[in-house]
């Protein structure tokens, strides 16, 4: 199976602990194990995108500043083309260091393009999900949503917290329907 669609948000190296000190007496305990920065270029990618494609890659702001997110893109076979930051109303998990957003990278392969004005200008304030509390690295339901309405399917999200209907995922933490070697 291959895919038009691609949101990925992998495992970024960063501290097992944020927040730890400073105004914040809390820290967030990251639930994941994390992958190197080779492992995660080293991904099949490119293997399970149509020729014509749309890459949402959610990245650190460390890394999205760093040119890293790019890079990783460019290594799964996309060009950056854009960028989507969610600001965070009540930043909590995501908001550490006094910067209340997470970017993404907004990348295409070959000539699918994004509809004229239909990509959010700047900043997008979705609701941040909520089940049980906050999920560490759960994506908001709007971000799917406005996806969906640019970028056509078969969609797949990869490291996926949770299922949504239409999509394939990859990830230890939702149902795999993708067979993916990693090294």
């Amino acid at each position: 199976m291959k895919y038009a669609t691609i949101v990925a948000d992998p495992p970024w190296e960063i501290a097992k602990r944020m927040g730890a000190g400073g105004r914040r007496a809390r820290a967030t305990e990251v639930p994941y194990s994390f992958m190197s920065l080779d492992e995660i270029m080293a991904l099949p990618v490119a293997d399970l995108a149509e020729d014509d494609a749309h890459l949402y890659l959610w990245s650190t702001r460390r890394n999205f500043r760093e040119g890293i997110a790019c890079a990783v893109a460019r290594a799964w076979g996309f060009e950056p083309c854009g960028e989507i930051l969610w600001g965070l109303r009540n930043p909590g998990m995501g908001g550490f260091n006094g910067s209340g957003h997470e970017p993404v990278l907004v990348a295409k392969r070959g000539d699918l393009p994004f509809p004229k004005n239909e990509l959010p200008a700047s900043v997008v304030f979705w609701r941040q999900p909520y089940a049980q509390g906050k999920i560490h690295s759960a994506k908001p339901e709007g971000f799917l949503d406005l996806v969906e309405s640019v970028s056509p399917g078969p969609y797949l999200e990869m490291f996926a917290r949770r299922q949504r209907l239409g999509w394939d995922t990859w990830g230890n933490e939702a149902l795999n329907h993708v067979e993916m070697t990693t090294a």
